[in-house]
């Protein structure tokens, strides 16, 4: 397995940031970045990536739903070969973690 520079991990964490912008909350039709449900991306040398990221709500019905479409959305990212997505809760989700683009499409102020 090559080993990877420093800059080539950061194109590829940012496909990978790319890739997750692909996938929408089917409740609210935004994708997971711009909601600030992503708080980290970790990639090694060998392809595994960890996706640490929360919900808006603890018992959120849609969390398999959204890991199956982060596992299809990072098929578009050759480099990675594994992918486990962590469930975490704090910091706790605000609305204060989305976009401005975010904000404005969902008519939050």
């Amino acid at each position: 397995m090559a080993e990877h520079t420093e800059e080539q991990i950061k194109d590829i964490q940012e496909r990978i940031f790319g890739a997750l912008e692909n996938v929408i909350d089917p409740e609210l039709g935004i994708d997971i970045i711009n909601l600030g449900l992503v708080y980290g991306i970790d990639f090694d040398d060998a392809g595994n990536t960890e996706i640490r990221m929360t919900l808006t709500t603890m018992g959120c019905p849609l969390a398999d739903l959204l890991t199956d479409q982060i596992h299809d959305a990072l098929t578009a990212v050759p480099e990675v070969t594994n992918i486990e997505v962590k469930l975490v809760w704090y910091p706790q989700w605000t609305v204060d973690k989305m976009s401005r683009y975010a904000r404005i499409a969902l008519g939050i102020r």
